[in-house]
């Protein structure tokens, strides 16, 4: 597996910066996780976006989803249909605009599913977000990936993702702007899911802004060693 980190940001983009957005090559398919402002672009880039095996995303979020918008364009230019996998949110204006795109084939997921796109095996699992979200587990030709999507702490988090080889999770806080009422995870937090479920390596992304990344590496590696921090461009092997 090849994970290229296309957007990671959230809930808005850096300068020259897009948010949450992630392309897997897993075995032979492209599986696309989120897809926020500016990625569209970046995806284009590095393949075109109908070859696409499947689009999921995480939850309706404008910054996980508004580069969608664009991409119905592009599609009913090219007479194309996406599979698109994400869990039901009634309130989300968007949701209902995808669901009556005709280039869009739109699948709802919950947690407990198990789906399989090619020779991959995508398991959705819990998160804790002020809409219906989810995570994923994808595992292909002996290798695991996790993407916790949006979310903070959850007692069946460290399960669903023990022993992963490589773990994409929200870290967006410094300890101290955390707290339990909050959207999502600290990167300490991040850290100790990590080391709870005994991952081989940890990216910290759905980075704000405001929060400069070097206090949340400290942080983070305060917990748990194998970790960095997402940049936009990157590229890592599992």
């Amino acid at each position: 597996m090849r994970l290229h980190l296309l957007g990671v940001s959230g809930p808005y983009p850096a300068s020259n910066g897009a948010t949450s957005g992630y392309l897997l090559e897993a075995a032979s398919s492209l599986l696309q996780f989120d897809f926020g402002c500016g990625v569209l672009s970046r995806l284009t880039a590095l393949c075109p976006p109908e070859d696409l095996s499947a689009l999921f995303l995480s939850h309706w979020h404008f910054d996980h989803t508004s580069d969608l918008l664009p991409l119905i364009y592009r599609l009913q230019a090219l007479g194309r249909v996406l599979p698109v996998y994400a869990p039901v949110d009634e309130n989300s204006a968007l949701r209902r605009i995808v669901e009556q795109a005709d280039c869009f084939r739109l699948q709802d997921i919950r947690p407990g599913d198990l789906l399989s796109v090619g020779d991959v095996r995508i398991r959705i699992g819990e998160a804790r977000h002020p809409v219906p979200s989810v995570g994923f587990r994808v595992e292909a030709e002996g290798q695991a990936f996790g993407y916790t999507g949006d979310t903070n702490t959850l007692p069946s988090l460290a399960d669903f993702y023990q022993n992963v080889d490589l773990l994409l999770a929200d870290g967006l806080f410094p300890d101290q702007a955390w707290a339990e009422s909050r959207p999502h995870l600290s990167a300490m937090l991040a850290a100790g899911l990590a080391r709870n479920a005994r991952v081989k390596q940890l990216i910290i992304t759905h980075l704000n802004p405001v929060y400069p990344p070097e206090t949340l590496l400290r942080e983070a590696r305060s917990v748990f060693s194998e970790v960095r921090i997402a940049e936009a461009g990157a590229v890592i092997s599992l």
